[in-house]
Formats: C-alpha cells, sequence, structure tokens
C-alpha cells in the first residue's frame, strides 16, 4: 500500500511531518501534550512506535493514551511494542524460517502465489553458532622467555633493552608458512625500521604480524580447515539459509564467519533511524542473543526475546509487556585520570546490583554521561544481565553521533539522524538538566568516586585503592601470614640486598617488582585498556623513562587483533622499548607458564627473604602462582602494570612520589604520563573502531568463500529432503482451509501428563544431548545414525519430528502417574507406562484429545522454540493449571492451545481428581476474553476454569488454531493485501 494513503487511514495521521528533505515522519510533538517532553526517551520510542503501529487490532489507540499517561500505568498497563526489526541466530533462526517455509507449501496448495510469505517485520539472520573446534595449533604455545632471550638459554638474565623499533632477529629466512605460524629456524632479520607508523595508520591496511618479528605472515590453515568441517557438519542448515537468503523478502541472511551475531548486530546492523517507503522512525531490535541489550549503548532500544517471541513478531505480532518503571541513572563528577574504562563499568555495575531494578528500564542522565565513550556504553549495556535490568538505556548525543561518523554513516545520513532526533525531541544534551525527563526514582552515581584498585597480593577478592597502595602492602608486611600478612619483624622490613645484573649493580627490597606482566584477556580485552598503556609507554620512553632490565617483563595479547591495532596506532614500539615484547598468545604469565627469573634476582631474594611482587593484568595470581620465589602478586590493569614496572616498587605513592627522572633531572610522574581519556578516545576511535568498521563491512559485501560456493534451488518453495533429520517441513499446516472453523468444543480428552507446580520449560522442552534410550533416539536410530550423530535437541530444533519426541522428555519431569522423575507417562486406556511421545501417538491414533493437569506457574523458565509447538504436535488441546508464567501462556495461544486457570481456591487436589477422568469443555461460539468456562468429567463432577484469552486478538488466534495458521489463512483470504506480505525492506542509515 502507498505511503499517502496508509496515511489517509491512519489514525495518527494528522501527526505526520516532514524533514527538510522531504522525509516524512510521525512526530509526537504535535499531540500538544506537555507529558511528551516528561517521559524517560526510552518510554518515547515505545510512544513513537505505538503511535505509527496504530490499527485498531494488534494496536489501539487506548494503547498510545497508556503509553503517553506512562507515569500513572507504569507496572499497570499491558501494551504492545513493534520494533523495527528482529535479530536472529542460526540455531533460533533455523525453526522461524522452517516455519515461513512450510507456510510457502500451504499457500501454494490453495493456488496463492507462495512469494506472499515473507515475514512483515525486517529480519536480520546471523549464521554464528555452527562453528566448532576439530583443528587448534598455536604454533607459538612454549613461546621464548618473557624478559627477551633465547629460549634455549632460558636461565641466563636477559640482554639489556634495545631501543631498536623491532626486537632482534633470532635467525632463519622467512616468516609464515603453511599453517601461519612462524618458525623460528627459518626466518630472517627484519628490515631496518624506517620510524615509527604514524598514528593515522589503519588497521586494515596493516598486514597480520608475526608475534616474534612483527612481519606479515599468511592466513592460518587452522581457520580455513574448521571452516571446512563447519561446512560439511551443517551443509543441510547452510544450504537452507542460502535458499532463504535467496527468496524471502525482508530477510538478511548474514554468512558463516562473517562475526558473532552481538558483534555484527553493533558493528553493522546497527541503524538508529531506519528509512522505508519515505517514512523515518527510531530504529529498535528484539533478538534471540543474550547480547542484544548492547545495542541500548547506541540509542537504539532492544532486548533479548525467545524464538517463538521473535518468531511472532516476523509474522507482525507486536511483543507484549507491561509498561514498565524507569530508573534514571545520573552520573555526576569526574572519572579519576587513573581510572581506567574497566574501572568505570565495573563500578557503575556494582552500583546498579545493589540499587534492586530487577525487570525495570534503566536510562542514563546527567553531566557525566559525556565522558563514556560509545564502547563503553555499550560495555555498561551489555552488563544488564549482572543486574537484572531489563535495558540500560543511553540516548543518542554528541558521543553517539562522534562514533558512527567513524563507521558506516555518510555525513548525509548523520545530517538526517540528527535532524530527526531533534525533530521528535530523542536527542540529548546530558549537561543540559532543563531537558531531564521524569523517572520512576533516580539513583545518583559520583564517577569520581571510582578511583583504580589493583587485587593483592595473594587473592583477586582482595581490592586495594591505588592511592592507599604503598600503606598497604606495609601492614601486609606488619600483619601475621594469612590472606595478605607476610609478618616480616621490624628489623628486617628495611633490608636492601644488592646483586649483579648485566654487569651493573642494582638492588632488591621489600616489594621490589621482578614480573611485570600485560595481558590482554578476559577483563582487560577492552581496546581502551591496551590503548591506554600503550600511549602512556611512549610518554615515558618520551621522557626518559626506562625498565630495570632484570624485571620480566612480557607483553601477551588475547588475539593478533590486539597486536594488529596496537601496531596501527603507533605504540607497540614503545611498549618493546620498555621490555613489553609480545611474546605470544596463549595462556602464559596467568598460569605460571613463564622462565625462570635471573639467578642473581633469585638469590638475592632468598638471601634477603625478601617479599618480592608480580604484577599482571590478567585474572588469576594465587601466591607463588607466578614463580614459587615471588610471594605477593597484584592483579592491575595494563597501565599500571607498566607503571608499577617503570617504578620497580609497589611501595610508592603515585601522587606524591617520582616514576623517574629526565635526562636532565625532572621529575616525572605517573600523572604526567598518563593519557587522558581523551587522548584514548580520540585513538581507539582512529585507528581500531573505524578499521574494525571496514573491515567487517569488507567481509559483508565479499562474503564468504564456502558461503558463495553452495548452490541451492531459485524455487520460490522449498525442496524438502525427506532424508534429512535436520530439517523437515512441520506439520502445522495441515489440512488448512480457507475459512476459519467454529470452535472445537473438547469431548472426553485423556490427561497426558498430571504435573505438580514449577514445571520449566526445561521440562517441557529439554535443549541439550539426546539421551540414548529417549524416543528421539529411536527415532534417529531408525533413520541409521549411529548415538555419536544425535547431536543436541538444540542442533535439530528444525526438525519437528526429533523435536516433538523431545517434548517432556526431561529426566526431572515430575509426573504424578508415576511417582518418580523421567520423561514417562501412564497410557491410561492400556495401562501400560510409555514413553510421553508414545503415550501421545497412541492417542492421537486412536483420536482422542489431550489436556494437561499442572499446578502453580506453569511454564517458567527461560523461553523455548519448541515449548507451545511440542505439545500441540502431540495432540494437547487445553492445559489447566492453577496459575501460568506469563510468557509461556501467550506461547500456548499463539499455537492454538487454551490455557486454562482453576478458579481461586481449587487445584486438582481439592477437587479430588485423579486424573484418569475423561474431561470435556464445551466452547460457546462467541468466545470472549477471560470467559469462565465449564469443565466435566466422566465421574459425573464438573469444575469452573477460566480462559486466559487476555484479548480479543488472542481469541482470534485460538479461532484460527494459532497464530502461524492465522497469518498462513490470512494469505490465502487476501493475497497481495495479506498480513505476511514483505513489505519494503528499510533503508539502515
Amino acid at each position: 500500500m502507498a505511503l499517502n494513503a496508509t496515511i489517509k487511514e491512519h489514525p495518527y495521521a494528522h501527526l505526520i511531518d516532514t524533514l527538510p528533505d522531504g522525509i516524512k515522519f510521525y512526530n509526537p510533538r504535535k499531540l500538544g501534550d506537555p507529558r511528551y517532553d516528561k517521559l524517560p526517551l526510552s518510554v518515547r520510542i515505545l510512544l513513537e512506535a505505538a503511535i505509527r503501529n496504530c490499527d485498531g487490532f494488534y494496536t489501539k489507540d487506548e494503547d498510545v493514551q497508556n503509553i503517553l499517561d506512562w507515569q500513572q500505568q507504569q507496572e499497570k498497563a499491558e501494551v504492545p511494542f513493534s520494533p523495527a526489526r528482529v535479530l536472529l541466530q542460526d540455531f533460533t533462526g533455523i525453526p522461524a524460517m522452517v516455519d515461513l517455509a512450510a507456510m510457502r507449501d500451504a499457500v501454494a496448495k490453495h493456488g496463492v502465489d507462495p512469494d506472499l510469505v515473507n515475514p512483515k517485520c525486517p529480519t536480520d539472520l546471523i549464521v554464528d553458532h555452527s562453528l566448532q573446534i576439530d583443528y587448534s595449533k598455536c604454533a607459538i604455545q612454549n613461546a621464548p622467555n618473557p624478559g627477551g632471550g633465547d629460549s634455549s638459554n632460558q636461565s641466563q638474565p636477559p640482554p639489556p633493552r634495545s631501543t631498536a623499533v623491532r626486537p632482534p632477529s633470532r635467525g632463519g629466512s622467512h616468516c609464515g608458512g603453511q599453517r601461519g605460524s612462524c618458525s623460528k629456524a627459518a626466518c630472517s632479520d627484519p628490515p631496518a625500521s624506517s620510524g615509527r607508523p604514524t598514528s593515522v595508520q589503519q588497521i586494515e591496511n596493516t598486514p597480520l604480524l608475526c608475534p616474534f618479528h612483527l612481519q606479515p605472515v599468511s592466513e592460518v590453515e587452522t581457520a580455513l580447515k574448521n571452516q571446512e568441517m563447519e561446512l560439511q557438519r551443517n551443509k543441510e542448515r547452510l544450504h537452507f539459509f542460502k535458499w532463504c537468503s535467496k527468496v524471502f523478502k525482508n530477510v538478511n541472511v548474514v554468512p558463516p564467519d562473517v562475526g558473532a551475531v552481538h558483534q555484527v548486530n553493533l558493528e553493522y546492523l546497527s541503524r538508529v533511524v531506519q528509512v522505508s517507503d519515505g517514512l523515518i522512525y527510531p530504529d529498535s531490535v528484539v533478538g534471540t542473543d543474550s547480547h542484544t541489550t548492547m545495542i541500548n549503548g547506541l540509542g537504539i532500544l532492544g532486548w533479548g526475546v525467545g524464538g517463538i517471541e521473535s518468531e511472532a513478531v516476523m509474522l507482525g505480532q507486536p511483543v507484549s509487556l507491561t509498561l514498565p518503571q524507569v530508573v534514571g541513572c545520573k552520573l555526576v563528577g569526574s572519572i579519576n585520570p587513573l581510572a581506567t574504562s574497566i574501572d568505570i563499568v565495573l563500578g557503575i555495575t556494582k552500583h546498579l546490583r545493589q540499587a534492586g531494578i530487577s525487570g525495570k528500564f534503566v536510562e542514563f542522565f546527567g553531566p557525566g554521561v559525556s565522558q563514556l565513550s560509545a564502547p563503553d556504553r555499550t560495555t555498561i549495556a551489555n552488563m544488564c544481565p549482572e543486574y537484572n535490568a531489563t535495558v540500560s538505556f543511553f540516548p543518542v548525543d554528541h558521543v553517539t553521533l562522534k562514533h558512527f561518523k567513524k563507521t558506516n554513516f555518510t555525513d548525509e545520513k548523520l545530517e538526517l539522524l540528527e535532524s530527526y532526533m531533534k525533530a521528535v525531541n530523542l536527542f540529548r544534551s546530558y549537561e543540559e538538566s532543563s531537558e531531564d525527563p521524569q523517572f520512576s526514582e533516580v539513583i545518583e552515581i559520583n564517577l569520581s568516586s571510582m578511583v583504580p584498585h589493583v587485587s593483592g597480593p595473594k587473592r583477586p577478592q582482595d581490592r586495594v585503592a591505588v592511592s592507599s597502595m604503598k600503606d598497604d602492602f606495609q601492614s601486609c608486611l606488619n600483619e601475621k601470614v594469612g590472606f595478605k600478612g607476610f609478618h616480616i619483624s621490624k628489623e628486617k622490613q628495611d633490608v636492601r640486598i644488592p646483586f649483579l645484573h648485566g654487569g651493573q649493580e642494582y638492588q632488591l627490597a621489600h616489594g621490589s617488582v621482578v614480573i611485570a606482566a600485560v595481558i590482554s584477556c578476559t577483563n582487560n580485552c577492552n581496546p581502551s585498556v591496551m590503548l591506554t598503556a600503550g600511549l602512556m609507554a611512549k610518554k615515558a620512553v618520551e621522557a626518559g623513562l626506562v625498565v630495570k632490565p632484570y624485571i620480566r617483563t612480557s607483553l601477551a595479547p588475547g588475539s593478533g587483533m590486539v597486536t594488529h591495532y596496537l601496531n596501527a596506532s603507533g605504540v607497540l614500539p614503545y611498549f618493546n622499548q620498555l621490555g613489553f615484547e609480545v611474546i605470544g598468545y596463549g595462556c602464559a604469565t596467568c598460569v605460571g607458564n613463564m622462565a625462570p627469573l635471573p639467578e642473581a634476582v633469585v638469590d638475592a631474594i632468598k638471601k634477603g627473604d625478601l617479599v618480592a611482587c608480580g604484577v599482571l593484568s590478567g585474572n588469576r595470581h594465587f601466591e607463588g602462582r607466578l614463580c614459587d620465589c615471588v610471594r605477593a602478586n597484584y592483579l592491575a590493569s595494563p597501565p599500571l602494570v607498566v607503571a608499577y614496572a617503570i617504578a620497580g616498587t609497589v611501595g610508592i605513592d603515585f601522587e606524591k612520589e617520582p616514576l623517574g627522572w629526565t635526562s636532565d633531572g625532572k621529575e616525572v610522574y605517573l600523572r604526567d604520563i598518563w593519557p587522558s581519556r581523551e587522548e584514548v578516545q580520540q585513538t581507539e576511535e582512529d585507528t581500531v573502531i573505524s578499521a574494525i568498521f571496514k573491515d567487517l563491512r569488507r567481509r559483508m559485501e565479499k562474503g564468504n568463500t564456502f558461503w558463495n560456493k553452495i548452490e541451492c534451488p531459485d524455487s520460490l518453495v522449498f525442496p524438502w529432503d525427506h532424508k534429512s533429520t535436520y530439517i523437515r517441513s512441520p506439520p502445522f499446516f495441515s489440512k488448512l482451509s480457507k475459512d476459519v472453523p467454529p470452535p472445537q468444543s473438547i469431548e472426553n480428552a485423556h490427561a497426558l501428563l498430571f504435573l505438580g507446580d514449577k514445571v520449566t520449560t526445561d521440562h517441557i522442552s529439554p535443549a541439550g544431548s539426546i539421551s540414548r534410550v529417549s524416543a528421539a533416539a529411536k527415532y534417529l536410530q531408525s533413520k541409521r545414525l549411529t548415538p555419536r550423530e544425535f547431536n543436541s535437541y538444540g542442533a535439530r530444533r528444525g526438525n519437528d519430528a526429533v523435536m516433538t519426541r523431545g517434548t517432556f522428555a526431561s529426566i526431572k519431569l515430575h509426573n504424578r502417574f508415576i511417582g518418580k522423575p523421567g520423561p514417562k507417562t501412564l497410557h491410561i486406556p492400556s495401562g501400560q507406562t510409555l514413553d510421553v511421545f508414545e503415550a501421545a501417538d497412541r492417542y492421537q491414533r486412536d483420536g482422542t484429545p489431550l489436556i494437561i493437569l499442572a499446578g502453580k506457574d506453569y511454564g517458567s523458565g527461560n523461553s523455548r522454540d519448541w515449548v507451545a509447538k511440542g505439545p500441540y504436535l502431540l495432540g494437547v488441546r487445553a492445559v489447566i493449571a492453577e496459575s501460568f508464567e506469563k510468557l509461556h501462556k501467550s506461547q500456548l495461544v499463539g499455537m492454538g492451545i487454551m490455557p486454562l486457570q482453576f478458579v481461586a481456591g481449587q487445584n486438582a487436589e481439592t477437587l479430588e481428581l485423579s486424573g484418569k477422568e475423561r474431561f470435556s469443555v464445551a466452547l460457546p461460539e462467541s468466545l470472549r476474553p477471560r470467559q469462565q468456562l465449564t469443565v466435566r468429567t466422566s465421574k459425573g463432577t464438573s469444575f469452573s476454569v477460566r480462559a486466559l484469552f487476555d484479548s480479543e486478538v488472542d481469541v482470534i488466534f485460538f479461532q484460527h488454531g494459532g497464530l502461524l495458521r492465522y497469518v498462513a489463512r490470512t494469505v490465502v483470504e487476501n493475497g497481495p493485501a495479506a498480513a505476511a506480505t514483505g513489505e519494503q525492506q528499510p533503508t539502515s542509515i
């Protein structure tokens, strides 16, 4: 339907406004309601979506009014939300796309063009859950000793630090080889450096470097072998996905080996605003990936949902949610100059975890927000599960625009984005308190209170503020031996032991640093902390500071990409000059995999019974773990590792004592060489962010070699392989009539299961491995598969025959018919104990309808694709329970199963039900939401239940036999105007 025709018929057509470039939009500000500008910005996005999608069916005028009245309706009103797009990973994407393919078959049988069946909501499907590690080889696992020097002479002290930009050669003819590794015995001297790389050098123009010699190496063959195995193992699924990418409109399939779903979403699919058919509106997303919440850091509202909910959104059904409370998180104060991004993220997370904000929206505001970079914000948003918030939303501001300027946004797109966001009052200036909305409550966090810490000296949970480090170490010397104490007598605390190293005399004392390891894994994988260390190393070298040569220094990047961006940003040579040379990629210092300390150092430590120290940016450092003669070990951020290495001791107050002196005797303090946050963020944006985005765009445009070679048919319907055990056409559309059938009462149904309280989705639809004695195993064995080839229920969720047999197959299922846990039930007519599937199959062959009896909280737990589909295919017509988990109740309705609730005060026990009765439920022709019905039993008794249909929409879905059949029937009835007809793909900007 044309935009102008749609607008004329729209109940909020009077809100249409036009941007200077002619693009139209719904402008909630034209409501003239002062409440709009007081709404949290996340709620304004909910309101705009309700206005734009108000159709009188899914979204009604009262929904718009409830959102506008958020202050009074929060935690009361149920409202719909139609996100702009859906994000799927391949495990959850496969059942959704299989259903759509089967729907095409169904409408084609009615003589309707199958090309009309497409997702209504734009959908991105990222194939990222297929890769397994079949091959792995770290050619540098046994790396040279971290302090430099040849591995054949590790007991000798390292040579003096070289001032060369690149480390010295170790002999040989070349770097590289078939496995992409470096053969030290065959490696030539590196060419003379022409100086350090310029700061504008980009990662995408920098070759992957050999970790030993920083010379270009070939692509790693291991990755290619794993990709080849991925293709072979998942060829059926990949073949199907390739077909989907060709025939479905509104579906974008991202092939394997491009990136993880949350990273692709963050780095490539993020739109902030969408333009479709001349209409612009905010980007928003629901996704089946647990990291979907990261996107809120960029001003895009989004959260995670289950597979069946995402499929409903794909078909045009909005997400239903209770209007949430929105907690305003006000950030004030200035960030401590020595605090890293990790310090800030973990500090904010700690505050929010203590605030009790489960299930709420969190929205950030206040002058402190502007100090957080886009990566900082997305990391905080990603931590939602840590403090149980639904989203942590950062409205768009100038920092967001600056970030997108470095990614895939042109100046024209940025201008359009800014113009629209300001027109609908979705753009924030955090310094302007007059723009602050009203929140349910406000939590204030002072960023200046987040000071840098180290952990130690014996346990990672013992945190010490850097400002207190000198005093804390002194107290550790005094304390009795325990979790922190070393019990060094007063007269021995000031001892200094001289020793010779490299022909020069040095001294060791308590607190002397003898190990300093910069590691960029786990909690230090954020590029900003490594760049902070690198920029600090640069300034230290320029100031003439050095690290004493006896300190065992090392740099162990978590991946080749870290070496890549350190080199591109121009800081890697300065790491080298301080002795922090790249030693390889793998767990080394953290697990004690390091070369012995120089003998002279070890002798001095033993002679003075010294508490020598190791400092590393890893995540484990128990006493003696690094080296048996190093008793005190501290975890610190990468820049603090460099700082303590330069200082040579942990017994230093960085505020009052200098790290060292320049050549002309001037004192140099840590504050003099610590880079500003602005400097770090600018370097990160210039050399890391832009390069990552360009590389991802290149991968997207180039595609995957294996993916590109996959051939698939051009047919509009999928050619199902009846031999496949991974993908089958599900029978959801069998006997689909064009007309809606009259309500089908339940007559003389048997209870398939008699369950108690707290039946979870894990009980209903297990996701783990397939037991060798299960009904699913018997099916797979009949297809000549061995147990090794069974795989898991999750991997086979595109096959209804496996998933139906897996329904209620949990070994922890408590069925009162059996009396002990297990996936069994009683086939009442025969009195036999059978697998749940086998019993259901017998009932269906006899034409007997089924119900399930349950207690409280039926269907609690994580959402699963098959928790409603499985019971439907088992023949279950209704579930009678004391209460239902809200989401699962909606899933049952969506599959045409009635959720029936005992009236208050009644349950199976009070009604003296054995479960072996036969049950009948008469349905009136005009079924209404929450109507009370009567259940009659074969014993001659009856009891009342309430049909938990919350709306007319629920009733319509049930009458059609579920959402899938409703959509298919709509396509058959309406043809080109059908509800599932794919609309124009929005333009990403």
